[in-house]
């Protein structure tokens, strides 16, 4: 079982921690790490230290139906499926990596990774299962849209789109192929959900309109209470989101009011002849055999 990476290799060190570090990781121990460089009206910036994920891919039509099945394969290695037997609890957030060119009418492949543990960052146990891997998040700016509710197709299509807006009037420099869906909740939480929407940065960090004088800025860490919360090689669940972006005034009310995606819910929601699409599409849906 070999290690994958995205960009420069990298030694792992820290990353992970404490999940009372961070004011939105409330139902697991432990969470990724980061330092706040900058935030706007629009987007923040952060920087994250390397670190080491276990991942998979799954090739289907729609976001969360891939993501069911690799999340099926993760959940089990961290419950045993590995060459030690080793039960690991579950670590935020759960990083969904989706490419840019993306067609309705054709497949695309997603990787789904888990973060590891701190103990196991350094020496983590062998998957059983040949499909999944090693990845390597190097150090790395990453521009950030957070927002609540839940991270189906439609709202994360929605926040990206949104974002790469934003980014395109600053003119910021980031990768264009691809960007990540993160979730840290898991599907049993019904309120005060928080989801991004990452884009690795390229070069120096834009925190401002360009025309305007970048503010002075002094970093900052997860350990400050009022903070918001890899591009890993292939790639490889809390505060309350914030209130402009999950507003009913800035999120689609209904699926329908953004054209051409598939509608999503959360699942087990039974309440309209769509059920069984919106069921499908949840990301965190384990009943898709992997």
């Amino acid at each position: 079982m070999t290690s994958r990476a995205l960009g420069a290799a990298v030694g792992v060190e820290g990353g992970v921690g404490p999940s009372n570090n961070s004011s939105f990781c409330t139902e697991s121990k432990e969470c990724l790490e980061y330092e706040l460089v900058c935030k706007t009206e629009e987007y923040e910036v952060r920087h994250y230290s390397p670190t080491r994920w276990v991942s998979t891919d799954a090739e289907a039509y729609f976001m969360g139906v891939g993501a069911a099945m690799a999340f099926r394969r993760l959940f089990q290695y961290i419950t045993g499926a590995n060459n030690q037997g080793v039960q690991m609890e579950m670590t935020a957030p759960v990083l969904v990596r989706i490419p840019e060119d993306t067609r309705v009418w054709e497949p695309a492949v997603y990787t789904l990774s888990f973060v590891l543990p701190a103990a196991y960052q350094d020496q983590p146990p062998t998957p059983t299962n040949d499909k999944l891997y090693f990845t390597e998040m190097p150090s790395m700016d990453v521009y950030i849209r957070s927002y609540g509710g839940w991270m189906l197709s439609v709202t994360s299509r929605l926040h990206a789109h949104l974002l790469t807006q934003e980014l395109a009037r600053v003119q910021a420099a980031y990768n264009h192929s691809y960007h990540y869906g993160v979730g840290y909740d898991s599907p049993l939480k019904l309120i005060n959900r928080h989801n991004e929407v990452w884009y690795v940065a390229k070069g120096d960090v834009i925190c401002s309109d360009p025309s305007e004088p970048t503010p002075p800025h002094t970093t900052t860490t997860t350990h400050a209470p009022d903070t918001p919360s890899f591009s890993p090689s292939h790639i490889a669940p809390n505060t309350t989101s914030d209130s402009r972006t999950d507003s009913p005034a800035n999120r689609p009310t209904t699926p329908s009011q953004v054209s051409g995606v598939t509608p999503s819910t959360r699942p087990g929601q039974n309440r309209s002849a769509n059920a069984t699409v919106l069921q499908a599409d949840h990301p965190w849906n384990n009943t898709v055999e992997a």
